[in-house]
Formats: structure tokens, C-alpha cells, sequence
């Protein structure tokens, strides 16, 4: 009637069943080892209770019917959530939102669905763009920026339904793609040019980005913008004389409106800009040209050759603008040639006397131009083989598009008067006064009788020392056309394929071929049309701002030396070839260098080096200091053939002699050297002294004053060679 034992059936179950009480029958089920739910989560087994059996030994026992256990192991929440990845990455696209930018996955080894289940994600890293949900699904929060950031870290945990989280943070790199945008990379906004360095590559490095479009043909147009760069862009600053023989013009130009000086004074009144060549009107001021300055015959043939920067004219009824004009000085009111704007038409009066023609002759020769207007610097050439005038702007021929006849003036005995800036009104008013006045500047305005100019001078005088150059013309690839524009400012490129457009535009170069180019800033464009196969829609190429920054050469420093001072007996001086007054003049140009020390520190010690440099010269004057020569008995001289073969003019009055030309030092050494005084006055001892002074670019860079003592009393033996 006792229980006497539990068995279990099955293999190797980690459990026993005791008996606790054999007369109830009561019995306890329990673990023999420790059972673990994530290697087995439950248990089933059949149990069977005996009784005591018959007998000492127990034998013949009953047992009961089976009956079936059913074990659920219980969860114990021990593992943590762990993710799939060591680390997640995602490119985007800026400025788009993503609904999913990618997804994390954590799992936990807990064996119930309370332990084992995600219920959370949580991104740790504070103050990021981005939030992720239940499911691991990770968003941006607002549009990203490439420029703002390329790439952004963050670290994102797990927690399981019982609220634990991973032990290991898991690392998101998102990474912002830009937007592919058509246009032109790798470019620098600022390219330095030194002097002297030739031609340099503007765009080195520069490639086209298409975004995969599908581009049939470019079409490129590089523009250097220099037209607030002296006249137009760098040129030779010498003066217009200097110029003239530089360019093998013919001789006997003359120069109207000449820098104020003491035997060119009539424009001293005048507007000058800041460099002192350049002329501005305000419609208030024009100047006379003195009588004997220009020949009353200009002949058939003359030139006119002037630089003029000018805009539209203010008002309804536009007024003449007088830029030279011949007029009678009193009494009457009549313009015998003139040149003046009316209207941004450029207009050309020349009115024959009866004495040269009696018939109907050509008087007016109109010509328009957008340039007369636009408020840039050109140079204009106004060549008369009368009765044909021709215009050159900017060295391309125009012919005028009106030819008006007059008939001949009528012969007077009145006076004329030459005017630039504004026409005299010597007649038909109560007082004679200027008219008709220019608004603008004038530059280098030269009238030159009985000769017209070449084209190949003309263009020469308005020559850009600057421009855009191509490097290696021949390695330019097939399938390019270029064209520049005869100024070398803008260059046009074409072709078909992206690769050969890259190369050739990486050998666009920027040239000053200037000893001392004008510094400073010379802007660039670069606008580009793209057309595409078979697309009405192309992509847009934006332009390119660049610029040039060209630096200040080293300023040169001219010293002349030589003998300062020397006696010769009176019988030299009176000689027919006279003494030679500057037999060992030197000159010589260095230029100041710093050494770079290699010691940071070592700034304020650093060596400084003279590099002497070879540069050409425009003018040098020997000037007579004290009393004017007396042309009675005394004068300085220069047999011409000296200056055969060279730049270079000469002219010599009571006050000195100058010589003038663009040419190198040397070539002045050799002039200077032949210049000989003379005094024929026997009767007087004499001390004689002079100034010599050198300029190159019209006296940007001068010498030092080298003053030279003569005399003809051997008085000290220090004077004594």
C-alpha cells in the first residue's frame, strides 16, 4: 500500500524524482545537473510510480500507468544583444532625404522571445543628422551637404526586450557623395605671375566634368579682361616719339599733346590721369597749339594717329566733339580739317583752299564704329592720300561708310589756329572762344605731314605686351580649332572630345613680355557651350573666374659715373672738334635681392645682393647748369652718323642735348661718349657745368644726377690728368 519510487523513461534526462512521503505517495521532480534553456528549452518524458512489491527483497512490484511530463526551462535574461556587423557603411547623395539609408542588425542568444527579441536601436553619437527606428532602419533628419562634411561616424546600440544593451557599440560611416554638377574642376581662382617668367599655364590641372552626359561637341572661350590696365592692357609706357622710332615709323611725327614741359607747355592746363600720357576731357577744356608747331601744308598726304577712350554722349542732341581742329583764329568761323565724334560716329573734315582744286571734292568722311562708344581704349589711324582717307582701329582697316563733297575754301589772309580737346570760335561770335568740346581721353594724338603709315608700324604702336599664349602648339591634339583675336585677349578652342579639350586648355598660358609690366590684377573668364547627341536639353557649364595677379618687378636702380670734372687748355675748347665732354661716362643698372636665409629667425639679417641687369633706356639729357649757352661762341655737339643704325634721335638746343630712343645702355654709352663742347670765346677763362640724367619707360625709373665741371684755366693739379 507505500510508494516506494518514481522512475523516468527517456535518455538521459538531467532529472530525478524522489519520494517524500511513501504512505500519500507524494514525490518531488527535480534537476540532477544545471539545465540550460539555450541548449535545450524544454523536456518531455514518461514517469512511473512503483509500489514496495512482496516480500524482504522487494520483488513483484507494481507500477502505474505512465504518465507524460512536460519541462519549460525558464528563460534567465544572461547574453546581451551583439550585431551582426563590426561595421556598416552607406554612401548618399547630398541634399536628398533618405527613408532608409541603410539597416543595422543586432541579435541576442537568449532563448526566450523576451530575452532573445531587439525591442530597440539608439544611435549614441549626439548631434547627428540622422535617427533610426525599432527595426534598425537608419534615416537622415536633413539634407546633407558635401561641402559641410564628406563623411560622418556614428555609433548605434541594441537593447533586448528585457532592456539590456550591447556590450559593443557597432560604428555607421555614412558617406555624402556631391551631387555631380557639370563644370570645370580643378581649378585655381588665383594664378601669380613674376616678371620674366614667359609664358605660364593658366588652368594646369583642369578637366571637364560632364555628369556622364552624353556630349557631342565644346566649344570654349577664354577672356582675358586687361581694359582697365593703362590703355587698354599692358603696353610700352614710352612716349610716343620713343615709340615711333621703336616701330620704324617714319621721322617728323609730331606730338600734340606732349607731357607739360618747359618748350611743350600747352598742356599744362589740361586733366591728366594718373599717369601723366593720359588726357581727360570734361567738355570744359581744350588746348592751343602754339604757332610753328605743325606746318601749315599738311600736303595729300599726313596721318593722324591718337589713342581715345570714350562713351555715349549725354543729352538728346549730341554736340560735336572736338578731338584736333584747324580754324580760322578771328573774323570768321571756318574749320579747314578736323577730326571729332558726333553721334559714336567718327567724322574726318579736311576742306581743300581754291587754290589746290576748284571743283567739288570730298570734305567728310564718316565712319561708325560700336567702339567709338564703348568706353575702352583704341587707337585709331587716320591715313589721307587725299582723296582716299583711311581708318585703322586697332591695326583693321575701315573704310568710311559716308563720303560727303564740299567745295573748296575760299582763299583769306586769316590766321589759323590749331586746337585739340575743342574747336576756336574765332568768328560769328562776339567774343572768339572754345566749342564744340570732347568728353573723354586722348593719348598719344601725333599729326605726321607729307607721309602715311604702314600697317605693319601701326600695328606695331598698339601691340599688347600681354595675352594669352598656347604652349607646345603642335602637341595640341587633333580635332582643335582655335582662333584668337588679334589683341591675343581672347581665345576661342573647339572640338568633339572632352579629352583633347582638357589637354588644350591645360596649355592655355598667360605672357607679359615686359621688363616691368604693370602690376597687378588681370581678370579671366572662361565660358563654355556644350551641345549633346541628339538632346534638345544640354547641360550647362558655368563660367570660370580666375585672375591673374602679376607681381612688381624689382625696381632697377641707374647710377652713371665717370670723371666728374676736368681742366684743358683754351686751345682744346676752340678747336674745331672741340673737347669731348664725357669720355668714360658709365651706365649701369642693378637691381636690389634678398637671400632667403635659411634660419627663420635669421629675418631681420638676411644678405642683401645687387644683380646688375641690362635693361634698354628712352632718353638722356645733358643739361647746361647755370646761364643757357651763348650760341655766339659756344655749343655742344654730335656728328649724326653716331646715331646711325641705332633707336635713337637726338636733339640739341641752348639749354643741353637729349637724345632719345628706346635702346640699350651700351648704345647710350656710346652716343654720350661722342658728345663734344665747344667755346670759341678766347678771351675769358670760363667754368662750365652740366647735368646728365637717364630715364627709362618716359621717366618711371631715373639715374642719379651726374653733374660734370669743366674749365679751361689749369689751376689745381688735381684737375690735371
Amino acid at each position: 500500500g507505500e510508494i516506494c519510487a518514481f522512475k523516468i523513461h527517456g535518455q538521459e534526462m538531467p532529472f530525478e524524482a524522489v519520494v517524500l512521503n511513501k504512505t500519500s505517495g507524494e514525490g518531488r521532480l527535480r534537476a540532477k545537473s544545471p539545465v540550460d534553456c539555450e541548449l535545450q528549452k524544454e523536456y518531455t518524458f514518461v514517469i512511473q510510480a512503483y509500489d514496495c512489491g512482496s516480500g524482504p527483497g522487494g520483488t513483484n512490484w507494481k507500477k502505474s500507468h505512465k504518465a507524460v511530463v512536460h519541462i519549460q526551462v525558464k528563460d534567465v535574461n544572461e547574453f546581451s544583444p551583439a550585431f551582426k556587423e563590426s561595421v556598416y557603411k552607406a554612401t548618399v547623395t547630398e541634399g536628398k532625404i533618405y527613408d532608409s539609408i541603410l539597416q543595422v542588425e543586432a541579435i541576442d542568444e537568449d532563448c526566450s522571445p523576451q530575452y532573445s527579441q531587439i525591442c530597440n536601436y539608439e544611435i549614441v553619437t549626439t548631434d547627428v543628422p540622422f535617427a533610426i527606428d525599432r527595426n534598425g532602419n537608419i534615416r537622415n533628419t536633413e539634407k546633407l551637404n558635401y561641402d559641410k562634411q564628406h563623411q560622418y561616424e556614428i555609433k548605434v546600440t541594441a537593447f533586448d526586450c528585457g532592456q539590456k544593451h550591447a556590450m559593443e557599440d557597432v560604428l555607421v560611416r555614412v558617406n555624402v557623395k556631391p551631387v555631380c554638377k557639370p563644370g570645370w574642376q580643378d581649378w585655381n581662382k588665383r594664378i601669380e605671375y613674376k616678371p620674366g617668367s614667359g609664358s605660364k599655364p593658366l588652368f594646369p590641372s583642369i578637366h571637364l566634368e560632364t555628369c556622364d552626359g552624353p556630349v557631342s561637341s565644346i566649344h570654349t572661350t577664354i577672356e582675358l579682361q586687361t581694359n582697365y590696365i593703362g590703355k587698354g592692357c599692358d603696353r610700352e609706357t614710352y612716349s610716343e616719339k620713343s615709340l615711333q622710332k621703336l616701330c620704324g615709323a617714319s621721322s617728323g611725327a609730331i606730338d600734340l599733346l606732349p607731357s607739360p614741359s618747359a618748350t611743350s607747355n600747352w598742356t599744362a592746363g589740361l586733366l591728366v590721369d594718373n599717369n601723366d600720357m593720359i588726357f581727360k576731357f570734361d567738355g570744359k577744356q581744350g588746348a592751343k597749339i602754339p604757332d610753328g608747331i605743325v606746318p601749315k601744308n599738311l600736303t595729300d598726304q599726313f596721318t593722324i594717329t591718337l589713342w581715345m577712350k570714350h562713351g555715349p554722349s549725354p543729352g538728346l542732341r549730341a554736340e560735336k566733339e572736338t578731338i584736333l581742329c584747324n580754324s580760322d583764329k578771328t573774323e570768321m568761323n571756318r574749320h579747314h580739317y578736323a577730326l571729332y565724334v558726333h553721334n559714336c560716329r567718327l567724322v574726318f573734315l579736311l576742306r581743300k583752299d581754291f587754290d589746290q582744286a576748284d571743283t567739288f571734292r570730298p570734305a567728310e568722311f564718316h565712319w561708325k564704329l560700336d567702339q567709338i562708344c564703348d568706353k575702352e581704349w583704341h587707337y585709331y589711324v587716320v591715313n589721307v592720300e587725299f582723296p582716299v582717307v583711311t581708318l585703322y582701329m586697332d591695326g583693321t582697316t575701315y573704310e568710311p561708310y559716308l563720303v560727303t563733297n564740299d567745295w573748296p575754301i575760299h582763299p583769306s589772309h586769316i590766321a589759323m589756329q590749331l586746337t585739340v580737346g575743342a574747336c576756336w570760335q574765332g568768328g560769328e561770335v562776339t567774343k572768339p572762344r572754345f566749342a564744340q568740346y570732347f568728353h573723354g581721353s586722348l593719348a598719344s594724338l601725333t599729326i605726321r605731314p607729307g607721309k602715311i603709315e604702314s600697317q605693319k608700324v601701326i600695328s606695331c604702336l598698339q601691340a599688347c605686351k600681354e595675352g594669352l599664349d598656347i604652349n607646345s602648339l603642335e602637341s595640341l591634339g587633333q580635332g582643335i580649332k582655335y582662333h584668337f583675336n588679334p589683341s591675343q585677349s581672347v581665345l576661342v578652342m573647339e572640338g568633339d572630345d572632352i579629352e583633347n579639350i582638357n589637354q588644350a586648355l591645360r596649355k592655355v598660358s598667360y605672357i607679359n613680355s615686359r621688363q616691368f609690366p604693370t602690376a597687378g590684377v588681370r581678370r579671366l573668364k572662361v565660358s563654355s557651350k556644350v551641345q549633346c547627341f541628339g538632346e534638345d536639353v544640354c547641360i550647362n557649364i558655368p563660367d570660370i573666374d580666375a585672375y591673374v595677379m602679376v607681381f612688381q618687378a624689382n625696381e632697377p636702380k641707374i647710377t652713371i659715373s665717370g670723371m666728374d670734372h676736368f681742366a684743358r687748355p683754351a686751345a682744346q675748347f676752340e678747336s674745331e672738334r672741340g673737347v669731348i665732354l664725357l669720355p668714360d661716362i658709365r651706365i649701369v643698372s642693378t637691381v636690389t635681392k634678398m637671400e632667403h636665409p635659411v634660419d627663420e629667425d635669421d629675418r631681420a639679417n638676411k644678405p642683401v645682393v645687387l644683380e646688375e641687369m641690362l635693361h634698354n633706356l628712352d632718353f638722356c639729357d645733358v643739361l647746361v647748369i647755370g646761364t643757357e649757352l651763348d650760341p655766339e661762341h659756344e655749343c655742344l655737339e654730335l656728328d649724326h652718323v653716331e646715331l646711325q643704325g641705332k633707336h635713337l634721335d637726338a636733339t640739341n638746343s641752348t639749354a643741353g642735348y637729349s637724345v632719345y630712343g628706346v635702346d640699350s645702355m651700351n648704345n647710350y654709352e656710346q652716343v654720350l661718349r661722342q658728345i663734344r663742347y665747344r667755346n670759341w670765346d678766347t678771351s675769358a677763362t670760363f667754368d662750365r657745368k652740366f647735368r646728365v640724367k637717364c630715364s627709362e619707360l618716359n621717366g618711371r625709373y631715373t639715374s642719379n644726377e651726374f653733374d660734370l665741371e669743366v674749365s679751361n684755366h689749369l689751376v689745381k693739379s688735381s684737375f690735371l690728368e
